[in-house]
């Protein structure tokens, strides 16, 4: 069988297969183990958890508007 001029062979040795494969086991399996990560701490150290988990995840969500936001500036040309 040929995909694109590549054989289904080539393909299973592309990189960016594997690339993609582990990426997407990733984003499944590291929130899984974060959950029971805190589920498995005691109570007040849960809440701690919770509430750090909450604030990097604002850091970083404002990170990423603010780099969205640097990028549209520098690629609209001066007035």
């Amino acid at each position: 069988m040929s995909f694109g001029g590549r054989t289904v062979a080539g393909n299973v040795f592309d990189k960016w297969i594997w690339i993609t494969v582990f990426s997407a086991v990733l984003v499944v399996v590291v929130p899984l183990i974060v959950v029971w990560f805190v589920i498995s701490l005691p109570s007040e150290l849960k809440i701690v958890a919770t509430i750090a988990i909450i604030v990097l995840w604002g850091v970083v969500s404002g990170y990423k508007d603010w780099v969205v936001s640097k990028r549209g500036e520098s690629e609209k040309p001066p007035i």
